[in-house]
């Protein structure tokens, strides 16, 4: 399978060092993909900033100049949890273009598969507002021209981060044209994913959130994909499949209290492989959202790179290993109520 990374060192320059989301995270992937010689391995696309009237298919106009203007001020935080610093409006925008162009790689048949290495992420910005350490939902915006610019009816996205994209949500609601399929610890940050929002309108039905508890791992997880995803992609037969890839569901997250292992991820990665191979052929984007633990979010982004390439889950690296005291198993009593719940919402029990 040929297999792009799209990346660029001038994602390095959207940092703050003492803060979770920093440079430190991209390098620690990069690391970990020259050593492997995976880095090598793989085709390399460098992004291009993506120009402001291509933001507003999602962002309010306003919002965008007001990130450009804060940002060119210096140093300062658009909101207690989001920073920005004179690079930041370029980056941002670099990070936008980088998923776009993968999306744009990927259907016009050049790879097989992408993987979008950007930063800052995106799934908590909404049409007016930058949070949760997001400025432009990049996810979103690939999606959106998915169907505006490359005339697709039907596009899957996929969001394994531990919190709820509230922007890539907010973007679809009404829009049936999108199946936003949703993994979450709840309740956390910032508060939304209720299974009950399910998304209105031609939209309705078309939000698929699974929010599950704190401890949930490996085998929770798989359940999940393989009992929800699957069937509800079926029925949906997505052209396009986009995956909001968050790490910060690994064991070892200091931001949040789940499970997941380095080859929990991984059979993550292949079950949307999968999902995609059933419909898509090589229509198929992986872009970074969190990820908090340096070790952790390397070893997990190039677990997925390994399974897309052939390599089963089972026997990918794993440094970091299981979790301490394990996890919940996957008939664990919440787990098996989200999961009933889910399906009796959606029509799949």
């Amino acid at each position: 399978m040929a297999i792009v990374l799209v990346h660029s060192p001038e994602y390095l320059e959207h940092d703050e060092p003492s803060h979770p989301e920093n440079a430190g995270r991209l390098r620690a992937i990069i690391e970990s993909f020259r050593s492997s010689g995976a880095w090598d391995e793989a085709e390399h696309l460098a992004p291009q900033p993506l120009a402001p009237e291509r933001l507003s298919s999602v962002h309010d106009p306003a919002y965008i100049e007001r990130v450009r203007e804060l940002a060119a001020q210096g140093p300062r935080y658009l909101d207690p949890d989001t920073y920005l610093t004179p690079a930041s409006y370029r980056v941002a925008r670099l990070a936008a273009g980088g998923v776009v162009q993968a999306m744009e790689a990927v259907l016009d048949g050049a790879f097989q598969g992408a993987l979008a290495l950007v930063r800052p992420p995106g799934h908590h910005a909404t049409r007016d507002r930058g949070m949760g350490f997001c400025l432009f939902n990049n996810v979103a915006i690939a999606a959106r021209l998915a169907l505006e610019e490359q005339r697709l009816d039907r596009v899957l996205i996929v969001d394994w981060d531990v919190h709820h994209g509230n922007g890539t949500q907010e973007a679809f609601y009404h829009d049936g044209r999108v199946l936003y399929f949703s993994t979450h610890q709840y309740p956390l940050y910032p508060g939304t994913g209720s299974i009950r929002e399910t998304g209105a309108g031609s939209g309705a039905g078309c939000i698929v959130n699974v929010p599950l508890p704190a401890g949930a791992g490996d085998a929770g997880y798989g359940r999940v994909f393989e009992e929800i995803l699957w069937p509800i992609a079926h029925r949906f037969r997505p052209q396009l499949v986009l995956v909001s890839a968050g790490f910060d569901g690994h064991w070892a997250d200091p931001l949040a209290t789940m499970r997941l292992t380095v080859r929990g991820f991984a059979r993550l990665a292949a079950l949307v492989h999968e999902v995609a191979q059933a419909w898509c052929p090589g229509r198929l984007v992986l872009a970074l959202e969190g990820g908090y633990h340096p070790r952790a979010l390397a070893y997990s982004v190039l677990a997925c790179f390994r399974v897309w390439q052939g390599q089963k889950p089972e026997e990918v690296e794993d440094p970091l290993g299981p979790p301490p005291g394990g996890e919940r198993p996957a008939d664990d009593p919440a787990i098996e109520a989200t999961i009933a719940a889910v399906r009796r919402e959606h029509g799949l029990a």
